[in-house]
């Protein structure tokens, strides 16, 4: 290979290129009202004619229509361009799960692949850019909102998901807020109380219980970790009462419904015979009774239609067994908001117990539904301990607030927060509305019980309402949340951890409840600026698309 020629000339520095925004300014400088000549307008600006002849050729190749080339290669074309664009990229890609091949074919369908690189290839660098860019905006914003943000104690709801790498996940429940996604290697007690001291580093927050499952590693990290309580999750056991007699009472009912029909066509069946002999003439020998057949047929339909009452009954006893346990696991009534205590819901919950089981052992089942039931009594003294913890805390924060003799009216108050928190989580429209009449009747009654409190009724109503956040009893909003990441990764085969950074900021920041707040909002009860407003501010200008090249001969 030759030596490099030491006296060959320098290749001269190409000319570096201008920035979109500083061309269609010019551009638009240039169709001003005076329209000055080309070589004028190129002087002025110090600006190569043939540089501004390549502007003015590659405007009229964007489209047939001149008001519209000029408009998209103009300031405010521009703007909408870049404002087009990171919407589709925030909406479809990021907030939904559409894929980048479907959004650069809608930009070719818009014709917009004139303006806008729309490539695969540009589409995922600049997808790449955005999910950066919003990671970046929680980062920025956490510290601006914890500045304002009042010390309070919180529950913690605490899971893992696998895709296939373990996701610790963790939110404030109330709020809806994600404290923690991120991937670890492991899901032990460790892992837990180091990614989530991570999470909670800066924030003024203690958490005052965690609840999850019965794993093994979120027991120790509840336990030894945070110190403080774990409230079993009692989805799990309304589980495991559902599968000790559900199945089986549910099998039953479809073998009588069958026997029913079987016994009605037979009846049917008589019915018609008779009806045909009747019509006939008798011939000889001794007649069929075809009254006792259609006795006998009719007297087996009923006696089915009973055994399907039976078996129907004894699958809604179960299931309002099963219902009713979550109805009683809480430290308010439900029905008429009045207090319960940790004895008073045992009694309640180890009642739904045995009425599931006195309908099992009616029914006859066979099987492991006992040793279902027993695993449900294990984690009964869980819940009744969530209940006791809930109780000797909220009297404590109340005599440390207001003094022991508030109690009669702060009781009041926080039983119509709890009851106002649990209509957003009751199944049905009637059911919610109930809930919030009468969470309205406990916070009138709390208000005609004593004089305005220090610091006034609305300070009060939201340390009632911090206060209520303390009993949780479920850890479904981070299941809804595992959900969410499953159907991500099933539609990308992979969730990198740039990625899983965005979709984490998207939810916290950007997703909003019907009321119009977001998580973040509701968490640091303080409005953090527009992330879509942010996002204009930083991602670079919409890219042009590069010049097609003639296929090769």
């Amino acid at each position: 290979m030759p030596a490099p020629d030491s006296t060959a000339p320098d290749r001269p520095p190409t000319t570096p290129r201008r920035p979109r925004a500083h061309t269609v300014a010019l551009l638009a400088a240039f169709h001003g009202p005076e329209h000055p000549s080309q070589r004028h307008f190129a002087r002025q600006q110090n600006l190569p004619r043939s540089t501004l002849q390549h502007w003015l050729r590659r405007q009229q190749r964007l489209d047939k229509d001149p008001l519209a080339a000029r408009f998209f290669d103009s300031p405010s074309g521009l703007a909408f361009l870049h404002r087009l664009v990171v919407a589709l990229h925030l909406v479809f890609p990021l907030q939904g799960c559409a894929g980048l091949r479907l959004l650069s074919q809608f930009l070719r369908l818009a014709q917009l692949d004139r303006l806008v690189a729309a490539s695969h290839g540009a589409r995922q660098q600049y997808a790449a850019l955005l999910e950066q860019a919003v990671g970046d905006f929680a980062d920025e914003q956490k510290p601006l909102l914890v500045a304002a943000m009042p010390t309070r104690a919180i529950a913690v709801a605490e899971d893992e998901t696998f895709h296939p790498a373990t996701c610790l996940v963790a939110i404030e429940p109330v709020s809806g807020f994600l404290l923690l996604e991120q991937y670890a290697e492991r899901r032990d007690a460790a892992t837990w109380d180091a990614a989530l001291g991570q999470a909670l580093a800066g924030l003024p927050v203690t958490v005052a219980c965690a609840v999850g499952d019965e794993a093994k590693g979120l027991l120790a990290h509840a336990k030894h970790g945070l110190g403080v309580p774990h409230s079993p999750d009692v989805f799990h056991v309304q589980q495991e009462m559902s599968r000790a007699a559900g199945p089986a009472l549910a099998a039953r009912t479809r073998g009588a419904l069958r026997d029913q029909e079987a016994a009605r066509q037979g009846a049917d069946a008589a019915r018609a015979a008779q009806q045909e002999a009747a019509a006939r003439p008798r011939g000889p020998g001794r007649p069929i009774d075809h009254d006792a057949r259609v006795r006998r047929a009719e007297e087996g339909a009923a006696a089915a239609g009973r055994r399907v009452e039976t078996c129907q009954g004894r699958q809604e006893r179960a299931r309002a067994a099963v219902r009713g346990f979550g109805e009683d696991d809480h430290p308010f009534d439900l029905v008429s908001g009045t207090p319960q205590g940790a004895p008073a819901v045992q009694r309640r919950l180890e009642g739904r117990l045995e009425a599931l089981a006195g309908v099992a052992r009616a029914a006859g089942l066979q099987g492991g539904w006992r040793e279902r039931l027993a695993k449900a009594r294990r984690v009964l003294p869980g819940l009744v301990a969530a209940v006791a913890y809930f109780w000797g805390r909220v009297r404590a924060a109340v005599a440390g607030c207001y003094g022991a003799g508030a109690w009669p009216w702060a009781e009041r108050l926080v039983a119509g927060m709890y009851l106002r928190q649990a209509a957003a989580k009751a199944k049905g429209a009637e059911r919610r509305r109930q809930l919030r009449a009468l969470a309205a009747a406990c916070l009138a009654e709390a208000r005609g019980r004593g004089e305005e409190p220090p610091g006034g009724w609305p300070a009060a109503e939201a340390l009632a309402w911090e206060w209520a956040g303390w009993f949780q009893r479920s850890s479904s909003c981070v299941e809804g949340r595992n959900g969410q990441l499953a159907l991500r990764h099933h539609s990308l085969h992979r969730l990198s951890r740039r990625r899983l950074r965005a979709l984490t900021a998207l939810h916290n920041y950007w997703l909003r409840r019907p009321d119009g707040t977001t998580a973040a909002e509701r968490f640091f009860r303080r409005k953090p600026e527009d992330l879509f407003g942010w996002l204009l501010e930083h991602l670079p200008l919409p890219a042009r698309p590069a010049r097609r090249r003639s296929a090769a001969a």
